[in-house]
C-alpha cells in the first residue's frame, strides 16, 4: 500500500455540529485520491459523533480510518492513538470543530517538501471570534526561530509536521494534562526540527469558538491550565538554548499564559483555590526564572504575578478590581523616572520593589519607546500578544507596520 503524502489526526468528543464543517473539508481537499488519509478518533462522544464519523467512512472508502473508545478524559489519549495509526510523511492535528481551507493540505505538504521543513505552521484565522495571534503569518517564511519570530506564540499543534521526526523522538502528548497537552509536544517538536517555516500566504486553517464557549481549553479549570504551562516549561528548559530562545519561550508563559489567569476570573474562585492558585504560580515563577525575563512583561502582568508570589489573594484581587475599574494607573514621575502608579506601589504591607512599577520607556532608556498615554482595548491585545522586542524589530518592516497600523492605530 502506498504511503499517504499526509495523515489528519482528528480527536473527536461532542463536537457537533461542528464536526460536520470539518469532516467536509478534508473530503473537499485539493490533494489527489491517496496522497491523504484521516484517522479520527471517537473518544466516547455521546452527541452522535461517533455515528458521522461511520457515515464518512462508508462514503468515502479509503479516506477515512475511525476508531472509537471510551471516553479518556481530555484530547491527548485520542490524538496519541491517532498518531500511532498514522502513515503519512506528514501527520496534521486537527480540531474536530475547526476546518481547513480547500488548498490546506497540498500547499503545507508542497512547502514542507520544497524547504526541507519539520514543521510548518499554517496560516490560522479565528471564527467566532476565536482569538489567533497573528504574529508569526506576516510573511512566508522557509525558516523561523524563537528568537527571530512570533514563534513563542503559535505552540498549539494545529501544523504539519514531518512524521519521521515525531517517531525518531518518540514525541507523545502527555495523558495526564487535562489542557495545554498539545503545547509541550509542539514545543519538543519545534526544537528538535531542523526547520520550522511559516506558510502564511494560504488561509490554511480555521479555528472556531463555539457559540456555547465548550471548546476544551474554555472549560479547563485553572489549576489544570497551570498544570499545562508549567509542563511546557519544563520542555523549555529542557531543550531550549539558554539566552534569546528560552526567555522567547519564557516571556510567552508569562506575559500572557500565567497573567490571564489573574485576571476577572481569579475573582470568581472560592478564597482556597485563590490562595492554591497563588502558591502554585509563586512556584513556577521560581522554577522557571520568570523574574529573568520581567524586562518584556507589561507593568500590570509583572505585578499580579509578583501579588500571587506573596500568596496576597486580597490585594490581588484589589488590583484585578483597579485594572478593571481604571485601565492604565497614573503615572507617578519620581528622581527622574515613570512608574505605573498603581495602589500596590510603595505599599508597605506588600513590599514590592520600586522596579516592579517602571513603565517600559524607562527599561529601555527612552531610545526606542513606544507611545505613551492610555490604551484602547485593541491596543491593549497587541502588546499582550506580541512581545514588547519583537514589535520594535518588525516595526521596521513596512508589511508588518501596515498590519500593526491597522490594530492599533499606528502605535505599535
Amino acid at each position: 500500500m502506498a504511503v499517504p503524502d499526509v495523515t489528519v489526526v482528528v480527536a473527536v468528543y461532542n463536537t457537533m455540529p461542528y464536526l460536520t464543517a470539518c469532516l467536509d473539508s478534508l473530503v473537499g481537499q485539493s490533494l489527489a485520491p491517496g496522497r491523504l488519509e484521516v484517522v479520527a478518533v471517537d473518544d466516547g462522544s455521546t452527541d452522535g459523533g461517533g455515528e458521522l464519523l461511520d457515515e464518512y467512512a462508508a462514503r468515502h472508502p479509503g479516506l477515512f480510518t475511525v476508531v472509537h473508545q471510551p471516553n479518556s478524559g481530555g484530547p491527548a489519549g485520542p490524538t496519541n492513538r491517532g498518531l500511532e495509526l498514522a502513515r503519512g510523511r506528514y501527520v496534521l492535528f486537527l480540531g474536530a470543530d475547526d476546518w481547513l481551507g480547500a488548498e490546506a493540505l497540498e500547499r503545507l505538504v508542497e512547502a514542507a517538501d520544497a524547504w526541507g521543513s519539520d514543521v510548518v505552521v499554517p496560516k490560522q484565522v479565528g471564527v467566532n471570534g476565536r482569538l489567533v495571534p497573528q504574529g508569526i503569518f506576516h510573511a512566508d517564511a522557509e525558516s523561523v526561530g524563537f528568537a527571530d519570530s512570533a514563534l513563542a506564540w503559535a505552540l498549539a499543534d494545529t501544523k504539519l509536521f514531518r512524521r519521521d521526526l515525531v517517531r525518531r523522538h518518540g514525541l507523545r502528548r502527555d495523558e495526564g494534562l487535562k489542557v495545554f497537552s498539545d503545547q509541550p509536544f509542539t514545543l519538543a517538536a519545534c526544537l528538535r526540527a531542523a526547520r520550522v517555516s511559516v506558510l502564511a500566504s494560504y488561509d490554511c486553517y480555521f479555528l472556531v469558538l463555539r457559540e456555547d464557549r465548550g471548546n476544551v481549553t474554555e472549560r479547563a479549570g485553572v489549576l489544570d491550565r497551570l498544570r499545562g504551562i508549567a509542563a511546557l516549561q519544563q520542555v523549555a528548559v529542557e531543550l531550549a538554548a539558554p539566552g534569546e530562545e528560552l526567555d522567547a519561550i519564557r516571556a510567552r508563559s508569562f506575559t500572557w499564559d500565567v497573567p490571564r489567569l489573574l485576571q476577572d476570573g481569579f475573582l470568581l474562585l472560592a478564597e482556597d483555590v485563590q490562595e492554591r492558585v497563588c502558591v502554585e504560580v509563586a512556584r513556577m515563577v521560581e522554577r522557571f526564572g520568570a523574574r529573568e525575563v520581567y524586562g518584556r512583561l507589561p507593568v500590570a502582568a509583572r505585578v499580579r504575578l509578583e501579588l500571587a508570589c506573596a500568596v496576597a489573594p486580597e490585594a490581588l484581587r484589589d488590583q484585578i478590581r483597579y485594572e478593571a475599574a481604571h485601565g492604565d494607573p497614573p503615572v507617578l514621575v519620581d528622581a527622574g523616572r515613570r512608574y505605573a502608579h498603581y495602589p500596590a506601589f510603595r505599599d508597605a504591607r506588600l513590599g514590592l520593589p520600586d522596579e516592579l512599577f517602571l513603565l517600559p520607556e524607562e527599561e529601555a532608556g527612552g531610545a526606542a519607546a513606544e507611545s505613551p498615554g492610555p490604551l484602547n482595548p485593541a491596543q491593549r491585545l497587541w502588546r499582550g500578544l506580541v512581545p514588547q522586542q519583537l514589535r520594535r524589530g518588525l516595526r521596521r518592516n513596512a508589511a508588518w507596520r501596515r498590519l500593526a497600523d491597522s490594530v492599533n492605530g499606528g502605535r505599535g
